[in-house]
């Protein structure tokens, strides 16, 4: 269950989502989308002009004669966050990761809502621990913003392979997938991120804090951003330090959009400016 100031910072998230949306990144959001995905629709007789890569060689080859695929755009968008709430997620016993996780994902599902695509979610860990199909309503959007928070991982590890795996069997259709990591995981990451780059359009939120970049042992004191409340962290707990610049890089040639946010950045600006940039 939730306590009464995680519910408080829930519905502060909701209200931020809802009032900066619009005002800061909504129109990037759509137009970053643009061309999302195409439905086959019917294959019918080829015309000197049309594109040769849409060929169907399969009806070509039993006609004795070139047929050509036509598709229709898709008239929404199935919006899929995926969240790790791996062990590393919760990095000394802070919730400033969570908090970020929890802006980033409302803002996105309230971004879906508001342009009448479905939004889904997939949380995991090193096993997928929750998964809402894509719907579209403002019940849902409140509810993943809910599940950022109410859910309690069961385990601490982190297979994003098995998430990116996961994802391209349930996703029948092409999507865009938003995935949400500090990506310090083992596995071949990029194998499958390519993977499902395949399929659907991926953006990736790289979470970052600087005292993961802290060697060395003992405890320290750092004060609670949202909170104001003093926190004793033991440096031997920090997850093992993968630069930055080499998370960034790998997801680039994966072929993924990765935008780095820490964890004092203002995410809605950062989203701005990721959508502002993609393709």
């Amino acid at each position: 269950m939730l306590t009464p100031d995680e519910l408080k910072q829930i519905r502060r998230i909701s209200l931020q989502a809802g009032r900066r949306v619009d005002s800061l990144f909504a129109g990037g959001y759509r137009s970053a989308f643009r061309g999302r995905g195409m439905e086959f629709e019917e294959v019918r007789p080829y015309v000197p002009g049309d594109d040769v890569r849409h060929i169907d060689w399969n009806v070509t080859a039993r006609a004795q004669a070139p047929f050509i695929k036509e598709f229709r755009e898709e008239r929404e968008l199935t919006l899929m966050l995926a969240l790790d709430v791996s062990g590393s997620m919760a990095f000394g016993g802070d919730t400033a990761k969570r908090l970020q996780m929890a802006r980033i994902a409302g803002a996105l599902a309230y971004a879906a809502v508001r342009n009448n695509d479905k939004v889904g979610l997939l949380v995991f860990t090193d096993q997928v621990e929750l998964f809402l199909p894509p719907r579209k309503s403002r019940g849902h959007a409140w509810r993943v913003i809910r599940e950022v928070f109410e859910h309690r991982p069961q385990r601490t590890g982190t297979d994003i392979c098995l998430a990116a795996e996961h994802l391209g069997k349930v996703l029948k259709r092409r999507a865009v997938v938003c995935m949400v990591s500090d990506f310090l995981a083992e596995g071949d990451l990029q194998r499958a991120m390519a993977g499902l780059r395949a399929r659907h359009k991926v953006h990736a939120f790289v979470l970052h804090d600087p005292l993961e970049h802290v060697r060395g042992s003992g405890l320290i004191e750092i004060r609670d951003a949202e909170t104001g409340e003093l926190r004793l962290i033991d440096l031997s707990t920090i997850a093992p330090d993968v630069p930055l610049a080499d998370r960034m890089k790998l997801l680039r040639r994966s072929g993924v959009h990765p935008t780095s946010i820490g964890t004092g950045d203002d995410p809605f600006r950062k989203l701005m400016l990721h959508f502002g940039t993609a393709r």
